[in-house]
């Protein structure tokens, strides 16, 4: 789901430029942990599970930078945020990097002073109705009560959507995915609307899933990813590249299981070498251990593994890879080369 564009740009420049200049990368190896922001709960993507343990896509990117890091996947401090609370808890230097289904636009990434390091999941915002509504289409929507936390692109693009319909809504405004579950079933509104994925991990959660339909309509582009502050480039190039090593790794069939393996001896792929780390230099120029990208894959596997374990259609979620998928799949994802 999406986050606030309405923080004030000049706090959050100013809170950027101080925390930036401390250098993250030394400060998350002095401290032994890195802080990572995530949401409240969206399962699928970030929650506790009934040991209190964090699991989900998007934690499996913070676990993979903790891994490439520290040497350890566990070594994370989860901080649940809220959308309005998501860029100032970043741009405070209250964690380190943002992981939390935050859609990089133009504004967040000039205008809030931050720097996205790269795209986790391709996403667009839809609308999910109670089958019993009849409703089809979201052309259909004149009039209804619409679910919306406030402080989203999510927000702006409903406007947009009914203005350009010709089409009038009533806003339920809620801060969380929780509130707005427990406001959706309650029947407070007609409509609950975020992007895709969030819809389809929020039914995946209710008693009845079958009972609530995901309209056909995506009326939006939302590229999710990471992020982190401005100015601290080192610390960026950590975190994109983690990301990278994930995507390229499911691209050249590295996986949690053979991993160990190949990273035993060089082997016939300059890439896959590279990446692993067997030849070349490219975790002494990121200022981290030859092996990072061994210890970043193996905390969670490859970027296929991450997905079809938490989000894949073998999942309650079910959402299939479709603009996720490799690019030599038909879909976006593709990792610049590891040279």
């Amino acid at each position: 789901m999406k986050k606030s564009v309405f923080l004030g740009a000049l706090t959050v420049a100013g809170l950027s430029a101080g925390a930036a200049a401390a250098g993250t990368l030394d400060d998350v190896k002095a401290r032994g942990t890195l802080n990572c922001g995530v949401t409240t709960g969206l399962v699928g993507f970030a929650a506790p599970d009934a040991n209190g343990v964090w699991e989900g896509f998007d934690v499996g990117v913070c676990r993979a930078v903790a891994a490439a890091v520290l040497g350890d996947s566990t070594a994370v401090e989860f901080v649940p945020t809220t959308g309005k609370t998501r860029f100032t808890a970043l741009a405070s230097g209250e964690i380190d990097m943002l992981a939390r289904n935050t859609t990089w636009t133009f504004s967040r990434d000039v205008d809030l002073k931050f720097e996205f390091t790269g795209v986790n999941y391709y996403d667009g915002q839809g609308f999910m109705v109670p089958s019993g509504l009849g409703v089809s289409s979201a052309k259909e929507l004149d009039g209804a009560t619409v679910c919306i936390q406030t402080g989203t692109t999510t927000e702006l693009n409903l406007a947009d959507y009914f203005r350009s319909n010709n089409m009038n809504y009533e806003p339920v405004p809620i801060e969380t995915n929780a509130e707005a579950q427990q406001q959706y079933l309650a029947g407070a509104c007609d409509v609950y609307t975020t992007d895709r994925s969030g819809l389809a991990a929020t039914r995946a959660a209710f008693e009845a899933p079958g009972d609530h339909t995901i309209l056909p309509e995506t009326i939006s582009k939302e590229p999710l990813g990471p992020l982190v502050r401005h100015g601290d480039h080192e610390w960026g190039d950590v975190v994109r590249w983690t990301l990278n090593a994930l995507i390229v790794a499911e691209e050249l069939g590295v996986t949690s299981a053979n991993i160990t393996d190949m990273a035993s001896s060089a082997g016939d792929n300059p890439e896959i070498n590279r990446l692993l780390g067997t030849e070349g230099n490219l975790g002494e120029m990121l200022g981290l251990e030859a092996d990072w990208a061994v210890k970043a894959i193996s905390a969670g596997g490859n970027y296929g593994e991450l997905f079809e374990r938490h989000i894949g259609e073998s999942t309650p979620i079910g959402l299939a890879r479709g603009l996720n998928a490799q690019w030599k799949d038909g879909g976006l994802l593709y990792a610049p080369p590891f040279r």
